[in-house]
Order: structure tokens, then sequence, then C-alpha cells
């Protein structure tokens, strides 16, 4: 790690790094590496142009590498699990999200690479999600702290595949709490009622997306970043008018573990019971969690 030249990009996170090559990196300099993103939540690595063979075996370094559990490549001939996207073949993911939190085990860390950008927009936002829980009041700490939302796959068309989370969840490594909602993939917070439901995860959306939480990052070919999704979402801005294409290779198998101390019942409506078997019929699928 001492000959890497690490820049730090905003206050809130990012970093950007030189001096190190992806496709001959060993499993010794991977878990520096590696500490290096959770002090800085997204790397960022310049001119590094790897190719589909060499994204696959950098991730690997990382843990087991899956394909899109939801979306055809539209790029076939690629190794399996390294996932190519152009503007053209469906756009941007142009709200704020943690890769895949609709599914049980969502993704550890994403490796994307800018194989063409344009001249002119498309870059990516990335925002702290610990620090924006560290930012919140005492009392709406607690409140989050025992709270849980269902995530489902509606953006992808899957609607049908869902999970359950904590609204704050505990870094395995950091051990920092973190705010565990997103724009893209969060419908409901199960222990309130759909009103409150609506203006708590607004206000949550609302409040991480701040800008003293983010970093901006301009692409240029060939450069890669690294995230992690368990203390991170991103936003891709859609302001742009040429192609733009990525490759990504996802990290999957998280572990989502709950913040204690404390956690409230599912909410119960005007007769005093607790409503739980509206709540296991959303998560099965039977029912909008939306209504």
């Amino acid at each position: 790690m001492t000959e890497w030249q690490v820049k730090r990009l905003a206050g809130a996170l990012g970093a950007e790094v030189r001096g190190v090559d992806l496709a001959t990196l060993d499993g010794r300099s991977a878990r520096d590496l590696e500490t290096l993103l959770h002090a800085h939540h997204v790397l960022f690595f310049p001119e590094q142009h790897l190719s589909p063979d060499a994204h696959l075996a950098f991730g690997s370094l990382f843990g087991e590498v899956e394909r899109h559990p939801h979306l055809e490549n539209p790029t076939p001939d690629l190794p399996d699990g390294v996932f190519e996207l152009a503007a053209s073949h469906g756009g941007v993911a142009d709200e704020w999200h943690t890769d895949l939190t609709c599914m049980d085990e969502p993704a550890i860390y994403s490796i994307l690479q800018i194989v063409k950008t344009p001249e002119v927009g498309g870059d990516t936002m990335w925002a702290n999600t610990a620090a924006a829980y560290d930012a919140l009041s005492p009392p709406l700490r607690a409140l989050c702290d025992g709270l849980s939302a269902v995530h489902n796959g509606e953006p992808h068309g899957r609607p049908e595949v869902r999970a359950q989370h904590p609204v704050v969840r505990v870094h395995p490594v950091t051990k920092r709490r973190v705010l565990y909602v997103n724009e893209h993939f969060t419908r409901r917070i199960v222990e309130v009622s759909h009103a409150e439901s609506g203006l708590l995860l607004d206000y949550l959306i609302q409040w991480i997306a701040q800008p003293p939480f983010t970093v901006r990052y301009r692409w240029s070919e060939g450069t890669v970043a690294m995230w992690d999704n368990r203390a991170t979402q991103h936003y891709v801005l859609n302001d742009f008018h040429e192609e733009r294409v990525i490759r990504r290779v996802s990290i999957m198998g998280d572990k989502v573990h709950r913040a204690e101390p404390r956690r409230w019942p599912h909410y119960a409506r005007a007769g005093g019971e607790t409503d739980t078997s509206r709540h296991d019929a959303i998560l099965d699928g039977l029912e909008d969690p939306d209504r």
C-alpha cells in the first residue's frame, strides 16, 4: 500500500487511488485495498482499462461473484458475472439506491468500469449512509433503530422478489450504524401506518441525499470504481445525450444485521390488534405493500 497514492475527494467519502494495477493485484494487496475501502466507502482507480476477464478476476479476490439476478446481459459473450449496460439499452439508475436490497442477501461490493463515457454528463454520486445516520437527532435515531422495511424488485420488473431489512443496520467490519432504506427498492416501513411510513421514508431518502454526505465523480474511460454497498447509496446523473457504457461485477452474499437495542411490533390497526397477517402477506408477495 505504501506505493499507492491516495487522494481524498470529499469530506464525507470517496478517494482516488493511483499507483496500483488492479489486473495483477494479489490476495494480500486486495486485503489492504479492502481496508482502504472501509475507510473511504468508495474508491476510484483511473486508467485501468481492465479486460472482462481481468475485471472478473479482480472481483473474485473479494468474494463470490454472481451474474445479475434479474436482468439479462445485453452483451452475452462476456464472462458470466460481468454485466454490461449501455444507456441506449435501458437508461441509467437515476434514483438513489443501494444495489439489490430487494434480495435477502444483497451485494456486498460493486466494481464498475466505465468503458465509454459521454463528453459531458453521466457523472455518478455516492452518499455516506453511516454519516447520514450519525447526523440524525438522537430521538429520530432511536426510532429508526427499531424499524424494518420491505424492499422489492419492481424497478427490475420483478415485484414478487421481496425482502425485509432493518431501517438501520450495523456494518459488520466498522461496526457503525447505517441507514438502510433507499428510493429505488424500499416500499414500506412495517411497524408504522401507511401515512407515517410514507412521511418517514421520504424524509430519510431526502436526508441521505444532502450534499454534505455525498461525493460526485466525473468519469474518464478506463476508470474503475469500487464501493461498499453496506455503507453507501449511489445515483447516476441522467444529463447526457451520448452513449454511456459500463461493466459491473457484483460481490454477493451480504448478511444484513439489525441495530439494537429497540424494536417495535408491526403496526396495529384501529381494532388494537397487531396486523401481523398482512405483514406476512406482504413478505410472501400476496399483498401490495403500498396499499
